[in-house]
């Protein structure tokens, strides 16, 4: 069994499609998908179970992994209202712990490249605390470390640019920064299942281009037909907002946290030479993702 915790998100939508397609193989077996309600991204199908549960309290961590052979950790606080120490750091350790105790074979982390226990960045710190559990585990591991999805960026600008002409940017969105198509990362994560070299391993996955916020404002533009109208929130409010509101929601302070970094810290990476080490997965492009996800969405807006 194949336990993918946080199936419902951005990872696990992609993920547990391309493990059900690919049951021929002996590497592979059921697949269990782990979720607050994994009904609403999943119907029933042969070989996939549906668990409803929240891993990040002992009993519902203890039924994602009950007879699992792997499990693939997915979660993020990103867009958790328990945020990023809640969700990345203590549901994952929780988790990772359940999974110990239930003689899991093979942890998978989806982490973030860049992730470090120490660092000042929250999503970096967050990710690196839950990679130092799942190694004090004495569970196989490995993690997988991408960039920034296209799926989410793409989404959290062009999703209000299709529907209302508008869209808003968090800082000055000129920063290069390196962009993965999250379909890439799920074959990663299958490479990772599947081959037991890869146990122990870090696989970094960035993606082919480097591009800025503004960047993918214009593929969108350009994919859907709608022109946008775009305004910026300034760095020196995201500081502030980041700071402030913390108390009040511990997401949205890590949300514009992470927008405050990825529009001053050094974004880029050459993505080709480091995916040269896994060349039997293609590398997708920004704008084979914006296709797919905005094409033809002009029709009947106003």
């Amino acid at each position: 069994m194949i336990a993918v915790v946080g199936a419902t998100g951005t990872m696990g939508r992609l993920l547990i499609p391309e493990l059900l397609s690919r049951q021929g193989s002996s590497a592979l077996e059921a697949v269990r998908a782990v979720a607050h309600d994994p009904s609403s991204g999943f119907p029933a199908q042969h070989d996939l179970q549906l668990i409803a549960a929240d891993v990040a309290t002992e009993e519902g961590a203890a039924r994602a992994v009950a007879g699992a052979r792997v499990v693939v950790s997915a979660i993020t606080g990103f867009s958790a209202p328990a945020g990023l120490m809640g969700i990345d750091v203590a549901a994952n350790r929780m988790l990772i712990r359940a999974a110990a105790r239930a003689g899991v074979e093979h942890l998978v982390i989806l982490s973030v490249r860049g992730a470090d226990p120490g660092s000042p960045i929250e999503l970096f710190r967050a990710k690196g605390q839950a990679e130092q559990a799942a190694r004090a585990s004495g569970i196989a591991w490995t993690f997988i470390r991408p960039t920034a999805y296209l799926e989410t960026w793409l989404g959290i600008v062009g999703g209000p640019l299709v529907t209302t002409g508008k869209t808003m940017v968090f800082g000055r969105g000129r920063n290069p920064i390196n962009f993965v198509s999250a379909f890439d990362v799920a074959r990663h994560v299958q490479l990772a299942i599947e081959d037991p070299e890869m146990r122990g391993c870090i696989l970094d996955v960035p993606g082919p281009e480097n591009l800025t916020i503004e960047e993918l404002i214009r593929l969108v533009e350009a994919v859907s037909g709608r022109t946008a109208k775009v305004s910026h929130v300034p760095r020196l409010a995201l500081r502030i907002l980041s700071r402030v509101i913390r108390p009040v929601s511990a997401m949205r302070a890590g949300q514009m946290g992470a927008a405050l970094m990825m529009d001053t810290a050094d974004m880029s990476v050459d993505g080709a030479v480091i995916r040269a080490a896994q060349p039997s997965i293609p590398m997708t492009a920004a704008l084979e993702v914006a296709n797919r996800m905005f094409a033809n969405t002009h029709a009947g807006q106003t």
